[in-house]
């Protein structure tokens, strides 16, 4: 079925009876070509691209829970391509392409806003990197402006300028970037796989992986044995547990980032806007809730919740930034587990294991990476070859110390990406 304002006449004027499931729930077969464990943003970004640019339908999506339960159901919903490394600057800039058109490709809705991402800086040096990051920005392609302090009093006015602690002395904006609606994003990208073919086999926990001679063979799950010629491994947080069932010993390490969303409140913050001021970050949403976060918890964790230090660092950097806000109540909040590298950047490439490839790495930048991660893990997938978007995000520079992606300048520790 495809979604027209002609259909949805048609239906509103029948009762609505002829709407059908989104997707399939079929049982796993004995065999695919290609399995993908993890049925969240990329894992479903990959089977879509795999089936589209590819025509690779003999897929199957594994995900030990329901599609979109993981951190993709879970974030803060921002797309940018601001980066400034070469590497990472191609690879979210052709992200963001494809944001541009995946509402039109998937014949959903993905509800990609782009209001712009407005980074502030609060001093000398700010101003020095913001201008060098917008000239990188530029020569890639993509859209970047920046504002001196009036110009970010014009469009913003409700900050806090005069801070004595962190005076805004201007900001960077980045036009083309937003927020998309992260539920949405998994269901089309779920639609549009099972429509090509791919089957998406929910509550289908992988335990094991099973390998011959240095080859993968298939995967074991609480649904059975399922054979396969090539597995891919996409599971976010949980990579390092996963890829151990193979033998292999990723460099990342699994934090929380916590996120929070306040109670509805009339349309006032018409951009996302980001601060150095504790990493903290906020838009709002269009059930009129502010969406904010910063920093992740500085210590490695499994478990989907945060601790109240991390959440008073929060609600003081917002104040700093936004005193505004400060008599809005906070309506829930939440802790997406991220696996982090020692670099800051992902990781998609083959493993030592013949057949068996990893999409990880992610840090907490994974959700404005879909469409360009699972198309590049499809291309990957396909051909055993890069895609040239990510030549870079190669496994051995860790081991080799060659290619290093490190966009902060934080050296070589998890925790500071």
């Amino acid at each position: 079925m495809r979604f027209s304002g002609w259909q949805i006449l048609k239906e509103g004027l029948t009762g609505n009876h002829g709407w059908r499931p989104h997707w399939r729930d079929p049982a796993p077969k004995p065999e695919y070509d290609i399995v993908i464990i993890g049925g969240g943003g990329h894992g479903l970004s990959t089977a879509y691209y795999l089936a589209r640019e590819h025509g690779l339908t003999n897929v199957a999506v594994l995900e030990k829970g329901y599609l979109g339960g993981g951190n993709v159901g879970r974030n803060t919903t921002i797309v940018r391509a601001n980066y400034n490394l070469p590497g990472n600057s191609e690879f979210y800039s052709h992200s963001l392409k494809l944001w541009e058109g995946l509402s039109q490709d998937l014949n959903y809705n993905v509800m990609f806003s782009q209001r712009g991402v407005l980074n502030l800086f609060h001093s000398d040096g700010e101003r020095d990197y913001a201008a060098r990051r917008g000239n990188s920005m530029a020569i890639q392609g993509d859209d970047a402006v920046l504002l001196d302090r009036e110009g970010v009093r014009r469009i913003v006015p409700y900050l806090d300028f005069d801070n004595p602690r962190y005076p805004i002395h201007g900001g960077l904006l980045h036009p083309r970037g937003g927020t998309a609606r992260h539920d949405a994003v998994a269901w089309g990208l779920a639609r549009g796989a099972d429509a090509r073919g791919v089957d998406l086999i929910q509550n289908c926990e992988v335990t094991g992986i099973d390998i011959d001679r240095g080859r993968v063979t298939g995967v074991q799950t609480v649904r059975g044995p399922i054979r396969a010629k090539k597995v891919g491994i996409v599971v976010a947080g949980r990579s390092g547990q996963v890829a151990a069932m193979a033998g292999l010993r990723l460099p990342v390490e699994s934090h929380i980032l916590q996120a929070f969303v306040s109670e509805g409140l009339k349309p006032v913050i018409h951009h996302v806007i980001t601060s150095g001021v504790g990493h903290f970050y906020i838009s709002q949403s269009d059930k009129g809730g502010l969406v904010f976060g910063g920093a992740l918890d500085m210590y490695a964790s499994y478990a989907q919740r945060g601790n109240l230090p991390g959440a008073e660092h929060v609600m003081e950097a917002a104040m700093h930034v936004m005193p505004m806000i400060g008599k809005a109540r906070v309506l829930r909040s939440w802790g997406g587990i991220m696996d982090m590298t020692p670099d800051g950047s992902p990781i998609i490439d083959r493993t030592p294991v013949d057949g068996l490839y990893i999409d990880c790495g992610w840090n907490y930048g994974g959700f404005k990476a879909t469409p360009a991660s699972g198309f590049a893990f499809a291309h990957l997938l396909a051909t055993d070859r890069p895609h040239a978007s990510a030549t870079r995000f190669r496994l051995d520079r860790f081991r080799t110390g060659r290619g290093i992606m490190d966009e902060e300048g934080a050296g070589a520790q998890h925790n500071l990406h």
